[in-house]
């Protein structure tokens, strides 16, 4: 499945830099076309020409490359990839790349690339556990990069725990696995809401809520990565998409969410209602700003349409359609109600009294109850995780349709 696959094989400065001459092989031997970049530390591990042998192509370690002038362009190699997997990853690029310090020629192309990203690991048992270090992994799997989680056993210092590499086979198999990945949603219509909404009091304020957007967002990945066509209707997020199957739709308000749900969501095979949409939003928008007074004022809120409610009026029976409900108290039973009433075919739950669940955060835990009377609980994942049991659950639906 690899093969005449552009693959841009990432090496950083550890000592499991020898690997990369080993996995090299294996993506040569299956027919992809491999350049490699690596970080200046890199080369301490292991020389440039044993790669460079390896993959019959340069290794490329700096922008400008003043034997011949060339200059090495990221933003070119982003593009021209397939893949791009960094192994092996060091807790020093892996926080590189987690906070955008594009100071190599490596973190700059990972941040230009639009393939996907795949990170393995690679530092002592006690770097891997760190907080920080756990804090740039999670981040990453957040932006929708696949990391391999490294094996178990006797460390270079010594120790034994966690914080091997995958071996080089492995990770070969991991790539293999997921370009053969069936396209179970191959050409299937998906509309995705995320986000929050903004609801504008005056020029300069709003009301809105703590929601990221990452939950909808990796559901999108997921099932853009799984063939779908999805149309994503994003409220304001700091987010950014890496597959080109997703068109997004950037909105602000309820209203102006309700509009671009209710216009696509008749030609979708499914909808994910994942936004956390105002409830109320303001009476009369002040043109100017409210300037503070000695007094208190009063704002006059008036429901929002619920858009889910009326997709779920319109809803045909080929159609599937997925609330979220995230609960402080009653969870269950307030995500039941709104099962029933707003026509779903499932609801996911999330309830804010289970720790590393809802708003902001890089995990989710959840539940599933279907239209069947099937509860389904999942335990704490990373939210990439979650959205594959998600769209698990819509290809069920999906199927018996």
């Amino acid at each position: 499945m690899l093969k005449d696959k552009n693959i841009i094989l990432g090496v950083t400065g550890g000592i499991a830099a020898y690997k990369a001459a080993n996995l090299t092989r294996l993506f040569i031997k299956a027919g992809a076309n491999v350049k490699i970049i690596m970080t200046a530390a890199a080369k301490e591990f292991i020389t440039p020409l044993t790669l460079a042998t390896l993959s019959k192509n340069p290794i490329l370690v700096d922008f400008y490359n003043p034997e011949n002038g060339d200059w090495n362009s990221h933003v070119d190699l982003g593009l021209w990839a397939d893949a791009f997997i960094i192994a092996p990853a060091t807790a020093n690029t892996m926080g590189k790349m987690a906070n955008a310090i594009a100071d190599n020629l490596l973190v700059t192309t990972y941040l230009s690339a639009r393939c996907p990203v795949f990170v393995a690991p690679t530092m002592d048992l006690d770097m891997y556990q760190h907080p920080a270090n756990k804090k740039n992994m999670a981040t990453l799997e957040s932006y929708g990069n696949l990391l391999i989680e490294p094996e178990s056993g006797e460390l270079a210092s010594g120790l034994v725990g966690k914080g091997r590499m995958a071996e080089p086979e492995t990770i070969f198999q991991y790539l293999e696995n997921f370009f053969s990945k069936k396209k179970d949603f191959e050409n299937k219509k998906v509309l995705i809401s995320a986000g929050p909404t903004h609801e504008n009091i005056d020029p300069v304020r709003f009301i809105g809520n703590y929601s990221s957007g990452k939950m909808g967002y990796a559901i999108a990945e997921e099932l853009a990565k799984r063939g779908a066509l999805v149309t994503l209707v994003s409220g304001p997020t700091n987010l950014s998409l890496k597959h080109k199957n997703i068109t997004r739709i950037d909105v602000t308000s309820a209203q102006q969410m309700f509009e671009a749900c209710n216009k696509h969501f008749p030609e979708a095979d499914a909808g994910i209602m994942a936004a956390a949409v105002a409830d109320y939003t303001i009476e009369k928008y002040a043109q100017q700003k409210i300037k503070k007074s000695n007094g208190s004022i009063s704002l006059n809120l008036k429901k929002t349409k619920d858009i889910a409610k009326e997709l779920g009026k319109i809803k045909s029976n080929k159609q599937v359609l997925v609330g979220f409900a995230l609960e402080t108290e009653n969870e269950e039973n307030n995500a039941q109600e709104k099962l029933k009433k707003k026509n779903f075919d499932f609801i996911v739950l999330n309830s804010m009294n289970d720790k590393g669940a809802g708003f902001q955060g890089d995990t989710n835990k959840i539940t599933i109850f279907t239209r069947n009377n099937e509860v389904k609980t999942f335990s704490l994942k990373s939210k990439t995780e979650v959205a594959t049991d998600i769209v698990n659950e819509l290809l069920l639906f999906s199927t018996n349709k």
